[in-house]
């Protein structure tokens, strides 16, 4: 068989992705019998790649790795025992070799497959944000039609997932912010109150709520931004953390905790997606696979860069900016 070759973001240590990334050239293995040759279409760039390559997320690679967690592809060579059918299908990059190569060769039978109707770049964002976005709506509050969530990061994938699904099921959203200018852009998303996150959010979130139930806080910020979703929720509300953009300790507020009886979670889409059984992760991408192709979930792209433009992609990641950064085979 030939040898093949690809080119791949390589990390041999763990510290920030623009200076511990290279691209490089290496082999792959030959396609062999009940196997696929898939070559990357679009592959999303994720905090949680960022934490995995500086070491401080909760699951690492052995090292020297291949950097991302999520990503589509179509096969473009089979082998044997494969039927030709499959050549053409779009499927998801297998998370555990690292999706940022341009190829790939894995078995067929783990493949999941993606609905011809959603685009490459929304099928690359499908498998994580959305997801994560379904279960915090579903697993922590017992949510009724008019109730509220509020959240910090709202422009965040995950929230601009939540405020989507949520208008969807006819929940409200309070969504805090960094910067006034994603206020006109996340109410065009369906988002029913925006505010900046600082000292005065309680109160403004209160008021717009009135009398309203406010089960359910997220956050995925970190510091004392928690402060502002636990004066926020409910007495009896739940606040979820699945994030720490910020790196910062939360601060648990001891008035709420006493008086307002509210209480703290976490949450962790890869344990899900580890307890759970396969029919169950089936059945919720098929609920992103709808929301998707019916029009309800939508996530922003900003801009694509090709592999070799590594650097620029993560400096744009790491700027103001309100849609996802991907690589893409462009």
């Amino acid at each position: 068989m030939a040898e093949m070759k690809c080119i791949a973001l390589v990390h041999e240590e763990f510290g920030k992705p623009e200076e511990v990334l290279s691209l490089k050239e290496i082999d792959l293995p030959p396609v062999r019998q009940g196997e696929v040759l898939i070559q990357m279409e679009a592959a999303a760039i994720h905090p949680s790649d960022i934490g995995m390559i500086g070491g401080s997320y909760g699951r690492l690679r052995e090292l020297p790795a291949v950097g991302g967690r999520e990503g589509v592809g179509t096969v473009v060579e089979v082998g044997s025992g494969v039927p030709s059918s499959w050549e053409g299908r779009r499927v998801r990059l297998p998370e555990d070799s690292g999706v940022w190569r341009s190829l790939q060769v894995a078995r067929a039978e783990h493949l999941l497959e993606y609905p011809d109707n959603i685009p490459a770049e929304q099928a690359a964002l499908a498998a994580v944000n959305p997801t994560t976005a379904i279960r915090l709506l579903s697993d922590f509050a017992d949510l009724q039609s008019g109730d509220w969530v509020v959240q910090n990061a709202g422009n965040s994938a995950v929230g601009i997932a939540v405020i989507q699904l949520a208008k969807a099921r006819g929940l409200r959203t309070a969504s805090l912010v960094r910067r006034e200018e994603l206020f006109a852009p996340l109410a065009e998303m369906g988002a029913d109150l925006v505010v900046l996150d600082d000292r005065s959010a309680p109160e403004k979130i209160r008021e717009a709520r009135g009398d309203a139930r406010m089960p359910l806080g997220l956050n995925s910020v970190g510091g004392s931004s928690v402060l502002n979703l636990a004066q926020s929720v409910s007495d009896g509300g739940t606040v979820v953390t699945f994030g720490g953009m910020t790196g910062e300790k939360i601060r648990f507020p001891t008035r709420q905790l006493i008086f307002s009886d509210v209480s703290f979670r976490g949450f962790w889409m890869d344990r899900w997606n580890r307890t759970n059984s396969p029919d169950a992760r089936e059945a919720l991408l098929s609920e992103v696979y709808e929301a998707i192709g019916s029009g309800t979930l939508k996530t922003p792209v900003e801009e694509v860069y090709p592999l070799s433009a590594f650097q620029e992609a993560f400096e744009h990641n790491s700027s103001g900016r309100l849609g996802k950064i991907l690589f893409g085979n462009v």
